[in-house]
């Protein structure tokens, strides 16, 4: 016999408290207990075999509903009882609350746990529950033809599908009850899902050399489906740097890292999070990025085996329909596949998955964010997205594009931005981007730093709020 594992149990004598663990048993994949072995593996035996045989499954059947294989084997001359139980299709409770095996070990489900392991016994998922309150008025009919254009434009989608109406999209997908969106219809197309699921929105946050020092954040709400796109945009415009190079006399301006690879991780992480959980979560980094969405994986799906070939299990099976459909994600369990490849196409380091906080982690390094800095390039106006240098190989020093602004230093233009603050609280980056002739980017970075000193803070919401001058 093997040692104590998620289905092999060892009791020494027979206890009636002993019912829950046959309770966690049978609402997890099974198992076998065994009574009369020591947890050391010793033989022990039982004594009264004959009366715990009849004993031991009346109670069985008598508490939790279930009939067990209770049976006698001899070891050593010692006997030993059997109880052998097979998964319940349907959730068993002992005195009203229920146990799950875990591992080697039996714990009671209680609140999200017991609410998810509820639904999957009944062949239900949080996704394809009603969303009482809502009708179809809630449904954003542009959602709705966005996702038609895109699968109709990969082929995922008959080209007749173009004139479906938001109830017909819906119903397809299996998200609608009685004429009711269920949650999923809302999260994935509707007008305003924050309003009823606050954490759905997907936050990113730029962050110095410790995770203590925040230096600005940015929240992206709105409907899942566009989302992803909204995430890009977003990343691409702010938080990451676009290196150019020349073909020829054709200027290109790749993203730092492959976008197809990052949009596949994006997908990934917002169809896949549980989403009665918290928020999406990405933390950008000089030298990585890391990306946290709440969720575990399946129990039978570890961290080795999802880097290798493995059987789709969506958490969000429907949801995860439409954005294959959309062409976003790829089924058959080949997204990291794709995502690996990607960053391996492009010479670079691929990304790492790892199990942590209730949740998957994916760790994307930035290489080349990290070469340009290390070569020396410490003003990164010339970049797009959060700054950049032009590095066309043949480029000379005295042949750099004029710098914006360039008669003016750093410390000069943080003083004016100080200045112009005091003026006008409410000034808007654009605003001081027109006042002192840099690109918004730059003007970013001087805010960053003036906040980083302490010489300004921020007050309301990212898009919006207030400037106001720390008086030192």
């Amino acid at each position: 016999m093997n040692t104590e594992n998620h289905n092999t149990e060892y009791k020494r004598i027979w206890k009636d408290e002993y019912l829950k663990w046959v309770c966690g048993f049978a609402n997890a994949q099974g198992g076998k207990i065994y009574i009369g072995i020591d947890d050391d593996m010793s033989d022990i035996g039982v004594t009264h075999l004959h009366q715990l045989l009849e004993d031991i499954p009346n109670k069985i059947v008598t508490m939790l509903g279930i009939v067990p294989s209770v049976s006698h084997i001899e070891r050593d001359g010692k006997d030993i009882i059997e109880i052998d139980i097979e998964q319940s299709n349907i959730p068993i409770s002992y005195k009203g609350t229920f146990y799950m095996r875990s591992g080697a070990t039996n714990q009671e489900l209680r609140g999200l746990a017991l609410q998810q392991f509820l639904m999957k016994k009944f062949g239900r998922s949080w996704e394809d529950m009603p969303c009482y309150g809502a009708t179809i008025d809630d449904i954003d009919p542009e959602a709705i033809r966005y996702f038609l254009k895109k699968g109709i434009k990969e082929k995922r989608m008959s080209p007749d599908a173009e004139n479906s109406t938001p109830e017909e999209v819906i119903s397809n997908l299996g998200l609608m009850e009685d004429g009711v969106p269920c949650n999923g219809a809302i999260l994935l197309f509707g007008k305003h899902p924050q309003r009823r699921f606050v954490t759905s929105a997907f936050k990113i946050g730029r962050f110095g050399s410790t995770n203590f020092d925040l230096l600005s954040q940015e929240i992206v709400d709105g409907n899942l489906i566009q989302m992803p796109e909204r995430v890009m945009r977003v990343l691409g415009e702010k938080y990451l740097i676009r290196p150019i190079h020349y073909e020829g006399l054709q200027r290109i301006e790749p993203l730092e890292l492959p976008e197809e690879a990052l949009r596949e991780i994006i997908c990934n992480s917002i169809v896949h999070r549980d989403h009665q959980g918290t928020w999406t979560q990405m933390s950008v980094y000089s030298d990585h990025i890391r990306l946290w969405n709440e969720g575990k994986l399946p129990d039978d799906l570890s961290v080795e085996k999802l880097m290798g070939k493995h059987t789709s299990q969506p958490r969000n099976p429907k949801m995860a329909e439409a954005f294959y459909r959309a062409g976003f994600i790829e089924a058959w369990g080949r997204g990291i596949e794709k995502i690996v490849n990607g960053f391996k196409t492009d010479g670079l380091t691929p990304p790492t998955f790892s199990v942590e906080q209730g949740g998957v982690t994916v760790h994307i390094p930035r290489e080349k964010f990290v070469a340009i800095n290390m070569g020396g390039t410490t003003d990164i106006n010339q970049f797009k997205g959060s700054g950049s240098t032009d590095t066309k190989s043949d480029q000379k020093p005295n042949q750099t594009e004029p710098k914006p602004n360039q008669n003016r230093t750093k410390t000069e233009q943080k003083n004016r931005i100080v200045e112009l603050i005091t003026a006008n609280p409410t000034i808007t980056r654009a605003e001081l981007s027109k006042e002192l002739n840099l690109h918004e980017s730059s003007v970013q970075r001087r805010l960053d730093a003036l906040v980083k000193e302490e010489r300004i803070r921020h007050i309301g919401p990212t898009n919006g709020g207030t400037w106001e001058v720390i008086d030192q």
